[in-house]
């Protein structure tokens, strides 16, 4: 195992860890009374400069470490949950493949994948039982005119 795969994993392990901790209800409260006791402890270092001192410099180090777990935290379960969907979608008989790895497309072709469906949903209200439609069998002269090519629909 290299260095930097032994630092990474430690580094995940450390930030689970710490996520689930410092995400529970006993940190909350714990936040809360030592907020609480340094205010109060104010009157007693007659709220000096190095007593606001401490509480924002505790408060700055800890967002700023805490931003970093939790941007790593929500990275591995966004990844985890788009492995599941596109399982899930390639499993499904009917569904279409095209939508999986849809985070990888640029803002403009979801956003135009996301029209496509809107307009789906609109004619879906107009068949009658039984009748099925897909986005695959949507022809792309039924789908919005916004005058963009579908790049996914050309790489089917």
């Amino acid at each position: 195992m290299t260095g930097f795969k032994k630092m990474t994993d430690m580094f995940d392990q450390v930030a689970q860890w710490a996520v689930a901790k410092f995400g529970s209800a006993t940190a909350f409260v714990l936040a809360v009374s030592i907020v609480a006791a340094w205010g109060v402890s104010g009157p007693l270092f007659g709220f000096s400069d190095t007593w606001q001192l401490v509480i924002n410099t505790s408060t700055t180090i800890v967002t700023f470490l805490m931003v970093f777990l939790l941007q790593h935290s929500q990275n591995k379960d966004s990844h985890a949950i788009h492995a599941k969907l596109n399982e899930l979608i390639a499993a499904t008989e009917g569904a279409s493949n095209r939508l999986i790895d849809l985070e990888e497309l640029t803002e403009e072709e979801i956003d135009h994948i996301r029209r496509r469906f809107q307009h789906l949903c609109v004619s879906a209200e107009k068949l009658h039982p039984g009748e099925k439609t897909s986005i695959d069998g949507e022809a792309d002269d039924e789908s919005p005119d916004d005058g963009k090519t579908d790049h996914v629909d050309q790489a089917a």
